[in-house]
């Protein structure tokens, strides 16, 4: 695969990356694509090695290794190189129904196991896998190409988000009718409303949409399920259904002073800010503002990172980030070995962004808050932030964080978003379709399986197995597709 000799004789290059200061000043994304011969170039690093971990998509001491989707990876390196971008193009999409949302969004587990981590820098599979989509579009390879025979068998699927775009996709490429609610006035689902746009161009959503339309998907937006929509009447008028919405209970932070004005989960300020970038560039004033404000995000995952860029975009006067966890080691510890992921600090866009314009990293960890403090009209004024350290559990023998006596400290706190995870499927859905969850609160099934606790009824992505990422849910709908297939026809070809 690729050139024998390639990554001894090409280092590893990426996508042009806008700089921080300049990028800062727009919503756009801010990546360019190498020249297609110096991408072909990334691709001839690609080293032929024996064990292919970045396709393997295993568990490896408790964490993922490679792709969740089980991509090709190898093989359309070996294409890239060789300048076959069609036959690249047909490759990458046996395994990925959108490579130009997992190309963009994705963390690259491939390249967390590429062999050549070993000794040198992976191979930039990530970049390839964009340069082999957006190529793919720019010369007309990706059409829409409705099945040329109907089942007649209709399915609803819950949920735009990956997963459920995913399941739509597959179930309608086997014939059936499919249709698709979502309670959201756009397609998308966490695609559209939970990551911002910098990061994913929503014309990228739209584009995908169209073309799933075009064979021959319905999608119907403004429908919650539960609420404005009939469970009981989608049971009646569907042969399966397909619940895919998301774990979308946000942990919240209960301290003193919680109920203050200024606080808000960050999945609320995400959508608030899309949606209004999208309805009028911000015209319309219905978004969260961080125009001057003292910025604190709790939570240091990606989507604090995302409230970091977004804080900064808004024109935030600082911007903290606290992370309850100690700083991770900037190299592989002994006990992280190759090809597990590795569990090594990460400095992420927003955080770049907040060095160039601020000076320092923002993230503050082993640190929590304490009490919210509000002025008299009973807005966020300041914040008391504590310290944590490790410590055993007496009665679980578990180790928790907690807070350090005599660690307290007052800051300026205008805004503070709570980016702290999600914790399971949303009560009111569930109940409508009287579905049996888990101790997570995530819709239970048979493992390895998708079929709920209520006949035709399946789930998928978050939804079933908690909050993860856009590639598992991608993993999880095709996976779930093939289930809902074989429970409709006996068989399945998926």
């Amino acid at each position: 695969m690729g050139k024998p000799t390639g990554f001894l004789e090409y280092k590893r290059e990426n996508d042009i990356e806008t700089a921080p200061k300049e990028r800062v000043l727009n919503f756009n994304e801010f990546h360019t694509p190498l020249p297609l011969e110096k991408q072909r170039q990334q691709g001839a690093r690609c080293m032929a090695c024996g064990v292919p971990f970045c396709q393997a998509g295993m568990m490896i001491g408790g964490m993922a290794s490679g792709c969740p989707l089980n991509n090709l990876v190898p093989e359309w390196n070996d294409l890239v190189y060789h300048g076959n971008w069609e036959e690249a193009y047909y490759r990458l999409t046996k395994t990925n129904c959108f490579p130009e949302f997992t190309s963009r969004v994705c963390p690259a587990l491939c390249e967390a196991a590429c062999t050549c981590n070993l000794d040198t820098d992976p191979v930039a599979s990530k970049a390839n896998e964009r340069a082999i989509i957006e190529n793919a579009f720019a010369t007309g390879l990706v059409k829409s190409n409705p099945p040329e025979v109907r089942t007649g068998k209709k399915v609803a699927v819950i949920g735009s988000g990956p997963s459920g775009l995913a399941a739509a996709m597959q179930l309608n490429k086997r014939g059936h009718l499919v249709t698709v609610y979502e309670r959201n006035d756009r397609i998308g689902g966490l695609l559209r409303y939970g990551i911002p746009n910098m990061k994913l161009d929503k014309s990228v959503i739209d584009r995908r949409v169209a073309l799933m339309e075009a064979e021959g998907i319905t999608f119907i937006t403004n429908a919650n399920v539960g609420e404005n929509v009939s469970a009981e009447d989608l049971k009646k008028d569907y042969d399966a259904i397909v619940l895919c919405c998301g774990a979308s209970n946000p942990r919240d932070i209960n301290a003193p002073g919680r109920e203050a004005k200024g606080i808000y989960f960050a999945v609320d300020f995400l959508k608030a800010t899309t949606k209004s970038l999208l309805d009028s560039n911000f015209a319309d004033k219905k978004f969260i503002s961080a125009k001057g404000k003292h910025v604190i995000v709790i939570g240091g995952g990606d989507t604090g990172n995302d409230c970091v860029g977004t804080s900064i975009r808004l024109g935030a006067a600082s911007v903290t980030q606290l992370e309850m966890m100690p700083k991770m080691p900037d190299t592989r510890a002994a006990n992280n070995p190759w090809p597990v992921w590795p569990r090594v600090c990460k400095t992420d866009y927003g955080q770049q962004e907040a060095i160039a314009l601020f000076g320092h990293d923002p993230r503050i960890y082993t640190t929590t808050v304490k009490e919210f403090i509000m002025n008299k009209k009973g807005e966020l004024a300041k914040a008391v932030l504590v310290s944590l350290e490790s410590k055993k559990d007496e009665k679980t023998g578990r180790m928790m964080m907690v807070p350090v006596e005599g660690s307290e400290k007052t800051v300026k706190a205008d805004l503070v978003l709570i980016a702290a995870g999600f914790l399971g499927a949303q009560k009111y859905v569930t109940d409508a379709f009287k579905v049996d969850l888990n101790p997570r609160t995530n819709v239970l099934t048979a493992p390895g399986k998708f079929a709920s606790s209520v006949p035709k009824v399946f789930t998928a992505g978050d939804m079933h197995r908690g909050q993860s990422l856009v590639v598992w849910a991608i993993r999880e709908g095709r996976d779930a597709a093939k289930e809902v297939d074989a429970y409709l026809m006996g068989y399945t070809n998926l």
